[in-house]
């Protein structure tokens, strides 16, 4: 373990719906600005397992260890599914589907989209919406970052390893726009509740400029990213608090009423709160999906 890495946090759950344990570790200090964590899992469950992946304002890089994984897009589930292996799920603005066989191992690095831009070297609205193979995004790099992750004997083998290779492709990245990362940072703080005129007025350019960088840098334009971020905050409300609040937890969010609230969560989620919330799965399995 190199000396500013911090320590590993492992969860598992045995039951009838079946085995995982989850292995996490925060990233290297030094990248924490642009990678939010690393999760290393292995499951088995009774049968095919199927999860709802509601939009999350981050960016997921999975290395696969054991069998592909299955990707659908509900809405489009001829064009834009199939399955994938070792892959990056840009930002999404309706929720995706995840389908495995029964047995699943991988790794998962988890990056704001600006530390995925930095990383890939590539504008992030190409994978809006859409789960690309690594190879097709890095090629050579990519399998090589695949293969060496493969080899590795421990998961504390393989953080360290992402901190080494993570920390070298940022180092010889540009810098992000500032405005851009500003106004993404602004967008966390308040939980997705900053108009985009207000927000491109911090900025010091027009809504125009923001949007047409925030789609190169982010991937999506600062109006859904805000819609994304505000329904991400009502989740962790809800879980805090079991959905007892909804209205309370509505009107915090900056929804207009209940109603705007449960639109949007249909949007995001494929459901209303309740039934997300009552379909987890315990110790971080997910949300079961149709």
């Amino acid at each position: 373990m190199v000396a500013d890495a911090p320590p590993a946090r492992v969860v598992r759950h045995h039951s009838a719906l079946g085995e995982w344990e989850i292995v996490s570790r925060a990233p290297a200090p030094r990248l924490r600005a642009h990678v939010l964590g690393y999760h290393g899992y292995v499951e088995r469950t009774p049968g095919v397992a199927r999860r709802i992946e509601a939009p999350s304002g981050r960016v997921v890089l999975i290395v696969g260890l054991g069998p592909p994984i299955r990707v659908i897009d509900p809405r489009d589930p001829a064009g834009a599914s199939g399955t994938r292996h070792s892959f990056v799920a840009g930002l999404h603005n309706a929720y995706m589907l995840t389908e495995s066989g029964g047995a699943q191992r991988g790794l998962e690095v988890t990056f704001t989209p600006i530390g995925a831009h930095l990383f890939l070297g590539l504008p992030m609205d190409a994978l809006a919406n859409r789960a690309v193979e690594l190879d097709d995004l890095l090629g050579a790099a990519g399998r090589r970052l695949a293969a060496r992750l493969r080899e590795a004997p421990t998961w504390e083998a393989r953080f360290t390893l992402l901190d080494a290779i993570i920390a070298a492709r940022l180092a010889d990245a540009p810098a992000p726009a500032a405005g851009v990362a500003w106004a993404w940072q602004r967008l966390n703080e308040t939980g997705g509740c900053l108009g985009i005129g207000a927000l491109a007025a911090e900025v010091g350019c027009s809504p125009r400029h923001l949007i047409a960088q925030f789609r190169e840098q982010i991937g999506l334009p600062p109006k859904t990213v805000a819609r994304v971020l505000r329904f991400q905050r009502a989740i962790r409300l809800l879980e805090r608090d079991d959905g007892a609040r909804w209205a309370a937890i509505a009107h915090d969010c900056g929804y207009c009423d209940q109603a705007h609230f449960i639109r949007d969560f249909r949007a995001f989620a494929g459901r209303p709160p309740g039934e997300f919330l009552g379909r987890r799965l315990p110790d971080g399995g997910g949300v079961i999906g149709d």
